[in-house]
């Protein structure tokens, strides 16, 4: 039944990530994932499993918003998506872009922006620099209790 699925061979994931030789894709993943997941104390046991012993992450709409969009255009990399499709996919989310017109203008830009960033990072050999600042995974978090 797995062989049925769209889903990534999970052998990629120890590999460099094809846009930053110098981390493997499951870190430059987990960073984002974990800043996105781990806003709360409940998700404690999460974080330390993953290797987090920090207090939880402050939710910032602004870099949760980018950190989705890194990770949207990444995985539409890693499922070999040519520009002019990707394209194409977003403007099919007709009930999105109908709902929210702004948003949707905004979220297709920016994956698409990602999208570009990451393609002449693998072409030139550049490690992608992150949009955000600090780094995914290194946000914000709230004080110690």
């Amino acid at each position: 039944m797995l062989e049925q699925l769209p889903v990534l061979d999970p052998k990629s994931y120890v590999r460099r990530a094809p846009w930053d030789g110098g981390i493997c894709l499951d870190q430059w993943i987990q960073s984002r994932v974990l800043e996105l997941s781990f806003t709360s104390l409940e998700m404690m046991a999460f974080a330390k499993d993953v290797g987090d012993d920090g207090m939880p992450f402050i939710w910032d709409e602004e870099r949760r918003f980018a950190m989705r969009a890194e990770l949207d255009a990444a995985y539409i990399h890693l499922y070999g998506v040519d520009r002019d499709d990707v394209d194409y996919i977003m403007d099919s989310f007709g009930a999105f872009q109908r709902n929210d017109p702004e948003r949707f203008t905004r979220t297709k830009a920016l994956i698409l922006d990602v999208y570009d960033a990451l393609a002449r990072a693998m072409e030139t050999g550049e490690p992608y620099g992150s949009i955000l600042d600090p780094p995914p995974g290194e946000g914000p978090r709230h004080p110690a209790q």
